[in-house]
């Protein structure tokens, strides 16, 4: 059967602002269809509300290899986006790790990779957003034309209004990914690495991974028109696993992008089958790969309410200047490992972070320290709640997309309230979407 033609944009943003006008006084959620990349919680209530159906919202508009720049509405996926323009020796400047993340995700949600080092995140690298607002209204930001609201929009969390149409800058690319690994031994070189890396530019990726207590491994890779060999980490093979034991390697590009992916980056190791070769061989389909990952916590979720917590998926985003000092730390209290660390350095402090909050950071070089899986059943503490408050303490971020403990003043201490409520009022006048503190903190912690 062939798929349906799609419906012109402008039909679909139509439809979407009746939606909006139908549905005010209520509270909503965006239904994008598919899988979100929210961890699941259990009695999670972010999703509340009546649907605001966003499904139809898939199409990538243009890509103009000239201009270098692809438009695509928010439910395009990585994935997607880049098969269409890969063919045209271009790819966008940040490819978020996992197939299934999607533009307005990346725009919402503070989406960063390997590439990260040089371009920051990949909101850093949009020119243009069309919005519909809770008012029922069109708007169209750019940096230059309403610099505050645009710069809400990132790391909003589906708060503000519904993304419809995101432009951003494209990149060169090779058909292929020449991989170098360069382990060390300590925590200092293991930075020093990093950071004489991202001065050189002489890669176009940068990324490290922490196995564990003297086990350093910085990842370097950059664009090749021809490979020796390729490898291939989408069904029986491991990737982060061959990190440890490999000098080089080399991918497709594609495969490069999306790495992480069959594993979820190491989540399918809570169930050590999905490591065996013959399962994976056998039954990889079903089971690995973001997707099915997610969508089999999301069947599971009832059996999270038989943990006593879940276990810890987040990012921190700790500035480099205080790297050091959290990697001795999380060695000596947290030792979970593989650590996922990317270097991401800020192009300006973002609108939505509160002065006091850009004092505390001193720093445009951070590194995300990602952490996917820690066991958190321990009837004495709560690694969520202690690794958000280590975060604050040496100036940090945490993503928003797992559990929040935040108080209401330390929140507002961290994001900037005067912005956020000020476009809040433009965007939202009726509150048609919770806000960021009431979706993602408040009766959660």
């Amino acid at each position: 059967m062939r798929r349906p033609a799609p419906a012109p944009h402008a039909d679909k943003v139509a439809a979407l602002v009746a939606q909006v006008k139908a549905l005010r006084g209520q509270t909503v959620h965006l239904d994008k269809g598919g899988v979100h990349h929210f961890v699941p919680l259990p009695g999670d209530t972010r999703f509340d509300g009546r649907k605001l159906d966003v499904s139809a919202f898939r199409e990538v508009v243009s890509v103009d290899p000239a201009a270098r720049i692809a438009t695509v509405e928010p439910g395009v996926t990585f994935a997607e986006l880049v098969r269409h323009t890969l063919p045209h020796g271009l790819v966008p400047g940040v490819v978020p790790e996992l197939t299934g993340i999607t533009v307005g995700g990346a725009v919402a949600g503070c989406s960063v990779e390997s590439m990260s080092y040089r371009l920051g995140g990949f909101h850093d690298t949009c020119l243009e957003y069309e919005v519909v607002t809770g008012a029922g209204d069109v708007v169209r930001l750019t940096p230059d034309g309403d610099p505050l609201a645009f710069g809400m929009i990132h790391g909003s969390y589906g708060t503000l209004g519904v993304l419809t149409r995101v432009a951003c800058r494209l990149y060169p690319a090779k058909p292929y990914v020449a991989l170098t690994y360069v382990t060390v031994a300590s925590i200092e070189a293991f930075e020093a690495e990093m950071r004489e890396r991202a001065a050189r530019g002489d890669h176009d990726f940068i990324d490290g991974i922490v196995h564990g207590p003297g086990r350093f491994v910085v990842c370097l890779g950059r664009f090749v028109d021809a490979a020796p060999y390729v490898s291939s980490y989408r069904r029986v093979h491991i990737y982060y696993k061959s990190t440890a034991t490999r000098a080089e390697d080399y991918l497709t590009t594609t495969d490069y992008f999306f790495r992480y992916d069959t594993e979820c980056h190491w989540l399918s190791r809570t169930v050590p089958p999905l490591e065996w070769k013959i399962v994976r061989w056998a039954l990889g389909g079903i089971f690995l790969g973001s997707d099915n990952l997610i969508r089999w916590s999301g069947r599971l979720a009832p059996l999270l309410g038989l943990k006593r917590r879940p276990d810890v998926v987040v990012d921190l985003f700790v500035p480099g200047r205080r790297f050091a000092d959290f990697c001795r730390w999380y060695e000596a209290s947290v030792d979970y490992f593989p650590l996922w660390v990317v270097p991401y350095r800020v192009p300006a402090p973002y609108p939505w972070l509160s002065p006091h909050q850009v004092e505390r950071m001193g720093d445009d070089l951070f590194f995300d320290c990602a952490i996917y899986g820690k066991p958190n059943g321990e009837p004495e503490r709560d690694w969520s709640e202690i690794l958000e408050a280590k975060t604050f303490e040496l100036g940090g971020i945490k993503t928003l997309i797992s559990r929040n403990h935040y108080s209401p003043e330390r929140f507002w201490d961290i994001y900037h309230r005067g912005n956020y409520e000020a476009i809040k009022a433009r965007f939202d006048p009726g509150g048609l979407w919770k806000d960021v503190y009431g979706k993602l903190v408040s009766g959660r912690r």
